[in-house]
């Protein structure tokens, strides 16, 4: 068992490393479809680059996109409405009529009236003609239309076809009615058009039900191919160039191809190829990390950010190349190297791009067009957000984003159609659809922040802020301290540039490094604006323990505050495991080291373990010894630099750094430097001979 955890302790990051590779490629392989791909690339209005093509069997051509599309949108014209002749409606409202004209003929005359028969055959005669015929009801489906117009009228489940000058309208019924009534005599008028305006209505109605069924039907019968190639047909030669009608060919071998190799035995081939390929992918991309991005392939959770950004983005392809292709370029594939930018470098960002566009690639149908532009326009966004300082950047990358789909796809245009016909505007708008989509980077890269707990350049830049609450704290409680931190972060900031490493990181932390003195800044030298020394009244042992104090009260704040984790790490390790050096040298001074306990004396730690945590703890030292130096010259202050440098690496302070001793002496030569310009050091050159 003990073995066992021993393994695990030694070897357990790299098998959770492994796990997720592992892992990646499993789910990348689990969304692929699993279908074959045509072998050979090709684009219209380019040469056929590859052997001879000869039709390995019979194959139907297909029709292209635009063809089938106007076939539909001729047969959908050619369509006629189809109408319903509502018979219960029509039978139940006679009935209606007739009772309606009993109460109000025995309203008017009570004691009767000779007219009555001839009243009410006058009626059912007026009704009769008028539903026989029937009223339609109009629709926006007729409106404006001539009254030769053709509609198709359903009447006990008979289909006829009829203009629309064969129906009423309800103008042309009152029409009727009015002319009718002025031709007849012993008829009660008033009565009649009161039954009129109560029972007339539109039998004659729409049915949209029916009009839709019919042009599907219609649809569905369109025939989707025109004519046969044979088998051993030569398609295409070598060199020849590929017009539209060799494209319409190639398109039609390919979709029938893909379509017999998935249903054929060499399914189990094509997924293996899958695997194969998606394996290969992800290898590249560990063993980049591995060899050139060291940090990032020790840190899990990154290589977690990267993996998931990666498989995200292809499923969301595949769910769209699903659904339907012609939306494939909404997808905002450029969000993953805005995103690994805002995290890491843009040499990660732009290869982590790249495996994904790769392994996309397999997807999408015109493969060759697709990684192009994607590739190309990555680029562009990730030159875009080199310097990302502001969160406005981001509509300026979504723009350069449009620019390069829609640069891209004229080109290609142009290339295959030879001229603008061609152009297709809808493009236009699924490339601003993924430009404005490349937005959610913003809202995606703060869900990151705070799930994978990492930092980007725009949260250090806010930190830095010195409005920020914690740092006006710091310059209101503790000024001396807070100008000390101001002059760390300029050495410590120059140094980092200089040696290479996160400038902005290395500010940030050193602004925050000492924020715990803001708890009881008044024992501290740098805040002391009297001759009254605090820790004259305490111990010695006391006075170590609240200067060690302000390493964990800073933590205490900064946790409080929310501060990132990797700003927390400089205030933990910028005294590292030292000692307080004056008041151990004074417990020294005055007691045997035998009665010394030195733990109470040490700093907590941990040690540095990046080359930013390093260069705070060289400069924040350096700079605090600099302010004890009398009359400050180019001796005093090599000498001291060359002390306190020398003595943190004695104590193994930088042994879990990736710091080199080349880095070191470049950071001695820096700080040199900046302190004689600090203090109006004259370099002394030698006289003249």
């Amino acid at each position: 068992m003990k073995k066992i955890i021993a393994f695990l302790k030694e070897y357990g990051n790299e098998i959770v490393r492994n796990f997720l590779f592992i892992l990646s490629v499993i789910l990348l392989f689990l969304i692929f479809p699993k279908e074959g791909k045509f072998k050979y690339e090709f684009q219209k209005g380019k040469p056929w680059m590859h052997a001879d093509l000869i039709a390995p069997y019979d194959f139907a051509i297909n029709k292209p996109e635009g063809v089938i599309t106007q076939e539909k949108e001729r047969i959908i014209s050619q369509i006629k409405p189809y109408f319903i002749y509502d018979t219960k409606r029509t039978f139940d409202k006679l009935q209606d009529i007739s009772n309606d004209f009993e109460k109000k003929w025995k309203l008017k005359y009570p004691y009767g009236d000779d007219s009555r028969e001839q009243n009410i055959e006058f009626c059912y005669s007026v009704f009769n003609t008028l539903f026989s015929k029937g009223i339609i009801k109009y629709n926006s489906v007729i409106d404006d239309k001539p009254v030769d117009y053709k509609i198709i009228l359903v009447k006990d489940n008979i289909a006829e076809e009829k203009m629309l000058s064969d129906f009423f309208s309800i103008r042309s019924a009152y029409d009727f009615i009015h002319d009718t009534l002025r031709n007849v005599n012993n008829i009660d008028k008033q009565l009649v058009l009161s039954l009129i305006e109560v029972h007339l209505i539109q039998n004659v109605v729409y049915n949209r039900e029916r009009t839709e069924a019919e042009k599907l039907s219609e649809i569905e019968n369109i025939s989707i191919t025109r004519g046969m190639v044979q088998k051993g047909e030569r398609i295409i030669s070598t060199g020849e160039l590929v017009t539209n009608e060799r494209y319409l060919l190639l398109e039609s071998i390919k979709q029938n191809y893909e379509i017999r190799l998935g249903s054929s035995s060499s399914y189990y081939l094509i997924i293996a190829g899958q695997l194969i390929l998606i394996a290969i992918s992800i290898i590249v991309l560990r063993f980049f990390l591995l060899y050139f991005m060291k940090d990032v392939y020790s840190d899990n959770k990154k290589i977690l950010l990267i993996l998931l950004l990666i498989i995200l983005m292809v499923y969301l392809t595949s769910i769209v190349v699903k659904y339907n292709v012609t939306y494939l370029y909404i997808v905002p594939i450029c969000l993953i190297p805005i995103v690994i930018r805002a995290f890491f470098n843009t040499r990660l960002a732009l290869y982590v791009h790249i495996i994904a566009v790769i392994i996309i690639g397999f997807l999408v149908p015109n493969s060759f067009e697709f990684v192009f532009s994607q590739l190309i326009t990555g680029i562009i966004a990730v030159f875009s957000v080199v310097n990302l300082q502001r969160r406005s950047q981001f509509f300026l990358t979504s723009l350069m984003i449009f620019l390069g789909y829609s640069f891209i796809y004229l080109g290609l245009t142009l290339i295959q159609e030879g001229d603008i016909v061609g152009i297709k505007p809808y493009y236009f708008a699924l490339f601003a659809g993924s430009a404005t989509l490349t937005l959610f980077s913003y809202p995606l890269i703060y869900i990151f922040e705070k799930v994978f707990r990492l930092i980007t350049d725009v949260t250090l830049i806010e930190l830095s802020n010195v409005s920020n609450q914690v740092l006006r704290d710091l310059s209101s409680l503790a000024p001396g301290t807070f100008q000390h931190s101001l002059q760390v972060a300029n050495l410590a900031e120059e140094a980092i540039f200089e040696i290479g490493g996160s400038a902005l990181l290395v500010r940030t932390g050193a602004l925050y490094h000492d924020i715990g003195k803001t708890v009881k800044p008044e024992y501290f030298t740098e805040n002391q604006i009297t001759d009254e020394n605090p820790h004259d009244d305490l111990t010695f042992e006391e006075s170590a323990s609240i200067i060690i104090d302000h390493v964990s009260n800073g933590v205490e704040i900064a946790k409080k505050h929310n501060i990132p984790d990797q700003i927390i790490d400089f205030i933990r390790t910028h005294h590292g495991t030292r000692k307080v050096g004056y008041f151990y040298l004074m417990k020294m001074k005055f007691n045997s080291e035998s009665d010394i306990d030195e733990s109470k004396y040490t700093y907590p730690g941990p040690v540095p373990f990046s080359k930013e945590t390093a260069v705070v703890m060289m400069a924040d030292s350096v700079e605090a010894a600099s302010r004890s130096i009398k009359k400050p010259d180019v001796e005093k202050i090599s000498n001291l630099v060359e002390k306190i440098v020398e003595g943190q690496l004695n104590d193994n302070q930088f042994i879990y750094t990736n710091i080199t001793l080349g880095d070191i002496t470049r950071i001695k030569e820096i700080f040199k430097k900046r302190l004689m310009n600090i203090y109006h050091v004259r370099i002394q050159y030698p006289d003249e001979k």
